[in-house]
């Protein structure tokens, strides 16, 4: 009988995590309180039901017809079987499934217990159903051998799961009363401890159980055994222990942060000299050729949580991407966008609570392909977390730029900027984050950010000024004074901030603590109050930050990159690549319903505007990953909605679309995937009149405070399960279950945050007429255009804080957008792109929360490969069908892997070509244990992952072979027409050189000329030739027009060149270089080979012989050497200098 394996431990335990499951679903069924919520319950429980089927199958295995006796019914959930043999045994009913384990899957007793007791496949049941009979193991010892040795003590968990994980798991199952299941864990423990005596057979270990299998696997979809968490756990650890850190899930990939180089600034420049891994180059490679072959725009979509290496990973993306399409990174094109970033990552990176490189601009990087080549990029961002500016969190820092400036600043630059004595214990904006400092760090960084300013054309000492100016304006304060207006605290700096900004002091201040209000057509100014005052100020802080780092994007998209022509315009403009195909596709619209055409022509009129606005580009999506800060501001609510929305986009691609194209065209899939559905999140945070973002915008139009915000959100989504109260008692808080986990928000900032305006009081000051420095002016130049538009300045108005293109400012009194409204559009613009592209996604993974290099935490992990459902990921790839193709463009892919002769090459008969061709690549066994299965629909042919990789393999070696055979043919035609050439020219040198020898022919000469014959030259000495470095230029192309007389005529006049009499070529030097040592003649050598070689004459010179050199031969490439009393001339290569020479 066969022995219980781990691979039958894998699906027991297994099996028994999904009964668990089953049970929990039915009765949170029964208690269900909505239909939407029952009929999801109910698809639940049909596909636990078919796993748990699946899994009964994969334990099941055939008896013997005499290893069985009669039934006998059992009123027992357990029952012995009789020592005779006979094994009572009933059907298992469907549903609720019971696994009925196989004959040599008997778990034995051996030690302690009883050998009449035995599980049953009753054992595992449903609580509320009788079970009339079960099937009993029988006994063998043989089999707890088997197990004890295969339970190895190195391993400190079985399955994944410790000791105390194995009791809790099957006591959790509440129906479990059988003494035998507590028996078999205690045989385990037992045989753990007492391995020694009882191991009696070698060790047979599954092939997914050991990490020195599973690095084999760079798949997951070809883990043998059971697909479990675990296993794939097991696997991508086994990985990261070999530094394999790249895993594929079919064409997913999988990135594990191992944190080998924490530090790293994480810009093109600093990971330039990073080994490149051959899953990412992959991944560039497939999306440059679908690209070039379809025209489509592509989009390779990093995602994961804050620290997992989304923004390292893109960086290396980028590079491989200008090494395939952009002339690599020596091309002006990758130095700017090198700069760029360098510049970008010092403004828009800050150290978090876990991640020290925490990037909080998330970046599109649209790079514009044509014919496979790089002609343009540009970068869009997307720049949230504002509030850090002025008030970072207790245990986090502020942008990296500040520390790095402080620490960079020469003595005379700091008094310049009036930065003298200030540090990071005395300015109010840095003091109360983390305050820790790697000051020569900080300022090799910055001093690499200045020289990057200088390539990106932007002035350092404007950008500094205002950065200056920001930190100081934190140590500005106001206080309510006795009389109307307020009091200032810290007046020296205030006229710090006028002076570095160019505006007069008494106007900043004026602008800061007074505002102006239009009270039904009047102009109404009054006086701030200290409150409102401080607001404000914080406001000009954040505003000349961002507007700052528009700027400078900006300008780094303005840059002329190989060759284009076309302008480019602020990524923090609404007028980005997004609208612009927004505003096409709706043109095209209007132009095919008014034409009168079908609704059909409207659309492929549509699909034509939307993919000619985006033609071309393969981008780059590096965007915010879930994170849980304590406490979590409007910001981070933002930040994980934008988390969400991509795991949504994951799912919509990989999920639901295979599931609803398969049931639209009829195909039945074995697999069932239970992916988990984030829709409900989103529609609480983000849906259009309930929704937390909205409500937001209510609260604050009517001006109420965070306590009603809270109350009335806890009130409309009380029966949301995604809403959740926090344990704080704090009435300002509330809680969401996210897909990645529980987050505690803090909404006592969140209308305030929300407001993100800038009062036109504090906007006039830099008009141009009371404003010296031009920089500023221009931070708020669309602004200040429309304000000046009207003579009536200042009137009442605001603005954003970050910059608004010119376009969408409203006029008059009309309400503003708001943060969330504002990042809420963008955020539909990006996706609105990314749904007419070809999504490529990279899965990324944080090792550990603590950044602590080669350590891979499993609990961490395993809670994000949960999140990101990489085992659903991995079901589907590895036995659904998540490719489709239509049979006319599978025809013309992988055709030529069918026999030329028995394809029908007719549309109509297309279905017949696809048979045949998978046909054909089926009959290839795959090396690997992935399913190999496709189906026919209506319209599609539907793949699995196995066969789509056997297909691709297929077509490579076919084309490998076609392309070898093509060579070699043309490589023989080419040879074969110019042999009478060649033999013409070998005949004159021969005759020449005889002539010279005056030597009869000899057999071993003619042997010599036949060898020189086959190698296709010769030389006048008949020996065989060295290579020859070129000599001239092609001859001209007869296409090509000829420069006419004229112009030759005066470029020789030009240069003082005679066309009769050329130039005379320059002598030969008169002496060797090696290293810096000029080495004059003669010289010693030693000979590296004989010369000439064996078999072209007799020998003259001896290898390892010391020769004399005289000077420079005549003839290219060689040394006149001396010997005997006869000059020779011999290669160059034939020698080497002598470590000491008698001539120096």
């Amino acid at each position: 009988m066969a022995t219980l394996g781990l691979s039958k431990v894998f699906i027991l335990d297994k099996y028994f995590t999904e009964l668990q499951k089953f049970w929990e679903t039915e009765k949170k069924l029964q208690d269900a309180s909505s239909s939407n919520e029952a009929v999801h319950l109910q698809q639940r429980l049909r596909s636990l039901s078919t796993e748990l089927v699946t899994l009964r199958n994969r334990l099941h295995v055939s008896q013997p017809a005499n290893a069985s006796g009669p039934a006998s019914a059992t009123s027992g959930p357990l029952s012995k079987s009789s020592e005779k043999g006979g094994a009572p045994a009933s059907p298992a009913p469907a549903v609720p499934p019971r696994t009925t384990l196989p004959p040599g899957g008997a778990v034995s007793h051996g030690i302690g217990h009883p050998a009449g007791h035995t599980l049953t496949a009753s054992a595992i049941v449903h609580p509320h159903v009788n079970h009339a009979g079960a099937n009993a193991l029988s006994h063998n010892s043989t089999a707890t051998n088997n197990l004890i040795s295969e339970l190895d003590p190195s391993k400190q968990r079985h399955n994944g799961v410790s000791d105390d994980g194995i009791v809790s798991c099957v006591t959790a199952l509440g129906c479990l009363r059988s003494p035998p299941i507590s028996s078999i864990i205690a045989d385990v423990k037992n045989a753990r401890s007492n391995q020694s005596q009882h191991r009696c057979l070698p060790k047979v270990t599954a092939p997914s159980a050991g990490p020195a299998t599973s690095t084999a696997f760079d798949d997951l979809i070809h883990l043998p055994g059971p697909l479990t968490e675990d296993a794939v756990l097991k696997c991508l650890q086994a990985r990261f222990c070999a530094k394999q850190y790249h895993t594929n899930v079919g064409p997913i990939l999988v990135c594990v942060n191992p944190y080998t180089d924490v530090g790293n600034p994480l810009t093109l420049t600093s990971t330039r000299s990073v080994p490149l891994a051959p899953q990412l180059n992959k991944v560039v490679q497939e999306a440059v050729r679908q690209q070039s072959e379809t025209g489509y725009p592509q989009a390779i979509i990093l995602s994961g949580t804050s620290g997992s290496g989304k923004t390292y990973a893109s960086m290396l993306l980028l590079r491989q991407l200008f090494d395939v399409a952009g002339g690599g990174p020596e091309t002006d094109a990758f130095k700017h966008l090198a700069a760029a970033f360098t510049v970008l990552r010092s403004l828009g990176s800050a150290k978090t609570a876990t991640n020290s490189e925490s990037s909080r601009i998330g970046h599109f990087i649209e790079v514009q392909v044509t014919d496979g080549a790089l002609y343009r990029t540009k970068i869009h961002c997307y720049f949230l977390d504002q509030t850090r500016v002025i008030r970072p969190l207790s245990d986090e820092k502020n942008y990296h730029i500040f520390y790095q400036m402080l620490a960079g600043l020469s003595h005379d630059e700091r008094v310049k900027l009036s930065l003298e004595g200030y540090n990071l214990k005395n300015l109010r904006y840095l003091q109360h984050g983390d305050t820790r400092q790697d000051e020569a760090e900080d300022a090799v960084r910055f001093q690499a950010w200045k020289a990057c300013l200088g390539v990106l054309g932007i002035p350092f000492l404007d950008v500094v000024r205002v950065l200056a100016a920001v930190l100081i304006l934190g140590n500005v304060g106001f206080t309510d004074g006795p009389g109307v207006e307020v009091g200032v605290l810290g007046e020296n700096e205030l006229s710090s901030v006028a002076t570095l900004l160019g505006v007069p002091p008494p106007a900043l201040l004026r602008g800061l603590t007074s505002r102006t209000h239009n009270a039904r057509g009047q102009l109404v100014k009054s006086v701030c109050d200290a409150n409102m005052s401080n607001m404000t100020r914080d406001s000009l802080a954040k505003a000349l930050y961002c507007r700052t780092v528009a700027t400078i994007v900006r300008r780094a998209n303005s840059l002329k990159r190989l060759g284009s022509t076309l302008g480019t315009l602020s990524s923090d403009s609404n007028e980005s690549v997004h609208n612009q195909a927004e505003v096409t596709s709706q043109h095209a619209s209007t132009i095919g319903s008014s034409a009168g055409g079908t609704g059909s022509r409207s659309m492929t009129a549509l699909n034509n505007a939307v993919r000619h606005a985006t033609d071309g580009f393969i981008g780059i999506l590096d965007m915010f990953g879930f994170e849980d800060p304590k406490p979590s501001q409007l910001e981070h609510l933002c930040i994980n909605l934008c988390a969400e929305t991509m795991q949504h986009f994951y799912n919509t691609h990989i999920f639901k679309s295979s599931i609803e194209s398969c049931r639209d065209e009829g195909i039945r899939c074995d697999v069932e995937v239970d992916y988990v559905d984030n829709v409900p999140c989103i529609d609480l945070i983000s849906s259009l009149r309930t929704g937390l973002l909205s409500m937001l915008d209510v609260e604050g139009s009517i001006h109420g405070t965070a306590e009603s915000y809270v109350s009335k959100v806890k009130v409309q989504h009380k029966q949301n399960p995604r809403l959740f109260e926090p344990r704080t008692v704090d009435c300002r808080s509330f809680g969401i279950q996210h897909f990645a986990g529980r987050v505690t928000y803090d909404a006592s900032d969140f209308l305030d945050t929300n407001k993100d305006v800038v009062p036109d009081d504090l906007v006039a000051v830099f008009y141009k007429h009371t404003c010296s420095f031009g920089f500023a002016t221009h931070l708020f130049g669309s602004e200040l255009k429309a304000l000046y538009a009207s003579d009536t300045v200042p009137r009442g108005v605001s603005f954003r804080i970050s910059p608004t293109s010119h376009t969408d400012l409203l006029n008059g009194d009309e309400p503003i957008s708001t943060l969330t409204q504002d990042f809420h559009t963008r955020l539909d613009n990006l996706l609105r792109t990314l749904v007419h592209a070809r999504p490529h996604f990279v899965r990324c993974i944080r090792s550990n929360s603590t950044e602590t290099p080669m350590h891979l935490d499993r609990g961490v992990t395993m809670r994000q490969i949960r999140s990101l459902q990489v085992l659903e990921t991995v079901n589907l790839m590895a036995g659904g069908y998540p490719h489709r193709m239509r049979f006319k463009a599978f025809n013309a892919r992988y055709r030529l892997i069918a026999p030329f002769k028995q394809l029908r090459r007719a549309e109509e008969q297309a279905v017949e070509d696809t048979k045949l061709i998978l046909q054909n690549a089926q009959q290839l066994k795959s090396k690997f244990g992935a399913s190999t299965s496709w189906a026919l629909g209506k319209r599609h042919i539907f793949l699995s992952e196995g066969i789509r990789q056997q297909l691709e393999n297929l077509r490579a070696e076919t084309r490998r072979r076609a392309a070898t055979v093509i060579q070699a043919r043309w490589r023989g035609w080419r040879v074969r027409k110019r042999w009478s050439l060649r033999r013409t020219t070998l005949g004159v040198t021969s005759g020449i050189g005889q002539k010279k020898s005056q030597q009869p022919p000899t057999r071993a000469n003619t042997g010599t000329v036949q060898r020189n014959v086959t190698a296709g030259t010769g030389t006048g000495t008949g020996t065989r030739p060295r290579p020859q470095p070129i000599a001239g230029t092609p001859p001209p192309d007869p296409s090509e027009k000829c420069a006419d007389q004229k112009m030759i005529q005066q470029t020789c006049t030009l240069f003082g060149l005679d066309l009769e009499r050329p130039p005379p070529v320059p002598p030969s030097r008169s002496y060797t270089v090696t290293g810096n040592t000029k080495l004059g003649y003669p010289q010693t050598r030693i000979m590296k080979m004989p010369f000439p070689e064996e078999g072209e004459g007799e020998v003259v010179l001896l290898k390892g012989e010391t020769v004399l050199v005289v000077g420079a031969s005549p003839r290219r490439g060689h040394l006149l050497v001396e010997h005997n009393n006869t000059t020779l001339h011999v290669p160059y290569q034939f020698m080497e200098l002598k470590p000491c020479n008698i001539n120096v």
